[in-house]
């Protein structure tokens, strides 16, 4: 071998000496912390989250936001009646192709900002069975609005619901929502025979109170006013009402035209039900002035 190609393989092993001990001084001198691969402890175990009873509830009670909360919930625990978030895959539902981690959390922020969220979708249903706090919410414990046997669940014990016709003039201008308490006024044309000197003198009408502070369960098929209504229209209104009232209100809608008139929220804290056995009747009386007969309704 040549003495210049001696020269030069030792020139190159030198310098890749060189460039070694550099490249390793160069990373010893780094202050950068190493990484060091721990493995997970053997107890961690996936966790979701499944929608509870912050409190007890007892049947007929209105849920609102404060009483549902999210408890986390160990994934192999979740039984499939039990609801969650939608944020961690169950092992019940992976064949089904739905997004899982993070793809999963970017949809359910995305939809509850939409929606307002899962907890979202269940305020307002009625408790059916009784919940203990901390339990998880089933669907065979409550009734969604608009769902069969939500009225009945959501009536008071001993209550009854009875709907009648109403127009925007008999309910106060459709100011008056679910959940709001009312009058009820009958007017009726009270029949004056042959007492009366002129045609016109023969039908007069009366109105009386025939019910007081009555709970409006319904304006039609709508349980709930939406967050942006002011007002609601409809054709029926379904008042919460006891057995007895709801005899007294029958006869009532068979003697006349039947007006809601709205009570303020400083008034709800008073007696509910019938103002009397039933509307009060009239007579009528002749009554001359002058000669002249005149008929006066005395109730």
């Amino acid at each position: 071998m040549k003495p210049a190609r001696i020269i030069v393989i030792c020139v190159a092993a030198v310098a890749a000496i060189g460039l070694a001990l550099v490249v390793r001084a160069m990373g010893s001198s780094s202050n950068e912390p190493v990484a060091v691969a721990t493995a997970a402890p053997a107890d961690a175990r996936p966790m979701a989250r499944v929608l509870v009873a912050a409190k007890d509830l007892q049947p007929g009670r209105r849920l609102d936001e404060a009483d549902l909360d999210w408890k986390a919930w160990p994934v192999d625990q979740v039984n499939p009646a039990f609801i969650t978030d939608g944020t961690t895959p169950l092992p019940a539902v992976e064949a089904d192709a739905k997004p899982a981690g993070a793809v999963a959390a970017v949809t359910r922020a995305a939809t509850d900002l939409a929606t307002g969220g899962a907890k979202a979708d269940y305020v307002g249903s009625v408790v059916r069975e009784p919940i203990l706090a901390g339990e998880p919410i089933v669907m065979r414990k409550i009734v969604r609005a608009g769902d069969s046997g939500y009225m009945a669940a959501y009536l008071e014990p001993g209550m009854r619901a009875m709907a009648i016709r109403v127009t925007v003039e008999t309910a106060a201008g459709g100011f008056i929502l679910p959940g709001d308490r009312v009058d009820v006024v009958l007017t009726r044309e009270t029949t004056l025979g042959n007492l009366g000197a002129t045609e016109g003198d023969r039908s007069k009408f009366t109105s009386a109170t025939v019910m007081q502070n009555i709970k409006v369960l319904a304006i039609d098929q709508s349980t709930r006013a939406g967050d942006d209504e002011q007002t609601v229209i409809g054709a029926t209104a379904t008042l919460e009402v006891g057995p007895r009232d709801a005899e007294a209100l029958a006869l009532a809608k068979s003697e006349g035209e039947l007006s809601l008139i709205l009570r303020s929220y400083a008034d709800t804290g008073g007696p509910s039900g019938r103002v009397s056995a039933g509307p009060r009747q009239s007579a009528a009386v002749r009554v001359y002035r002058g000669g002249a007969p005149e008929v006066v309704v005395v109730q």
